[in-house]
């Protein structure tokens, strides 16, 4: 199939360093050009991938005319180029497919990675697009608000994220001191604060790493409700870590504590976590019932005291079963799996 792949233009795919989707994204045409298919991306100029790459973007990224013309490069370059694609899969700005949703013969496909979906904006590309146009959420908690919205919603699949296994050890067994780990942005919606109380009252080490903000409200969470706390023994911050260190400190912890508030809409630090044989002890928000099996690779605990208990029932947790599962169903081979069965779902529809 000849398959053409957008994405915002801000972060190069793959990324140099932070950028989720474009990981993500990266995989995804990988893994098509891989299997033999024809795939072009439209995104950063500095994106790095064995594809024809359709640069676009104005920088800085900012602004209402900058972004109406980044829209507009997108969207004009699809047209010109509609005859030479099958399908068409947006992992950017459902607004860039304007100019091309009235041609239904060519079947479009727009993932959303992030927990709101402009429900309008939807509407009013189902109207235009009918059935040429597919939906697809990292998981199922991202489209959770379909049914307020019936047929008018479009059709929707759930295509989680993914990461590499290959490039994660796991380890089967960790002494029974082993650290807990709380891995991500150290701000309130994240639960930092929370992992603490979780490891005090389970009477456990606690490593946090990962990003904190120097200003602003996040600046002043961290000083007031986790500095606080910080005795490089029983709770120690290491800061932000690379990919290397991102696996030491994962495969060696008991458990990853993700304590979060929000509507995570997938959470691939848990997946990662996973990879490594690593369990996933997490409160009940967003995609988090999806992705944690109860028993099998973590517990969904709804409160700290749960959550502390949780972590007393680590032993009955198969390290070997956690990483088998992530494979199972968070792989990058998963991934371009159910991306191919979305297209061809989307090609007979078309």
């Amino acid at each position: 199939m000849r398959i053409a792949v957008t994405v915002d233009p801000y972060i190069p795919v793959p990324p140099r360093f932070y950028g989720g989707i474009e990981r993500i994204v990266d995989l995804a045409v990988r893994g098509l050009a891989a299997r033999g298919h024809e795939v072009t991306l439209f995104g950063h100029r500095d994106s790095r991938v064995a594809v024809p790459l359709v640069p676009y973007g104005v920088e800085p990224h900012v602004g209402r005319i900058v972004r109406a013309r980044e829209l507009w490069q997108l969207g004009s370059a699809l047209v010109t180029r509609s005859r030479a694609f099958d399908v068409v899969v947006s992992w950017g700005r459902l607004a860039a497919l304007t100019p091309i949703l009235p041609l239904r013969r060519l079947p479009k496909i727009q993932r959303y990675c992030r927990d709101l979906v402009p429900w309008r904006s939807v509407r009013r590309a189902v109207r235009l697009a009918g059935p040429s146009i597919t939906f697809a959420g990292a998981s199922a908690s991202v489209y959770d608000e379909l049914p307020k919205h019936g047929t008018q919603g479009g059709t929707w699949h759930t295509l989680y994220d993914a990461i590499e296994p290959s490039k994660y050890e796991v380890q089967l067994q960790v002494p029974s001191d082993a650290p807990l780990v709380y891995l991500g942005r150290v701000e309130r919606v994240k639960g930092a604060h929370a992992a603490i109380a979780i490891a005090r009252r389970a009477h456990r080490r606690l490593v946090i790493a990962g990003n904190r903000a120097t200003s602003g409200p996040e600046a002043a969470y961290f000083d007031e409700e986790i500095a606080p706390h910080l005795d490089g023994e029983a709770v120690s911050y290491v800061g932000p870590v690379d990919d290397k260190s991102k696996n030491d400190l994962l495969r060696s912890a008991a458990a990853l504590l993700f304590p979060i508030t929000c509507k995570e809409a997938f959470g691939i630090v848990m997946a990662e976590s996973m990879a490594c044989g690593t369990p996933v002890i997490a409160s009940p928000s967003g995609s988090v019932p999806e992705i944690v099996r109860d028993g099998v690779n973590g517990f969904v605990a709804a409160d700290v005291e749960e959550a502390a208990a949780a972590v007393a029932r680590l032993r009955e947790i198969d390290r070997g079963a956690v990483r088998a599962d992530c494979e199972a169903r968070f792989s990058d081979r998963v991934l371009v799996d159910g991306l191919l069965a979305i297209v061809r779902e989307a090609l007979s529809r078309s």
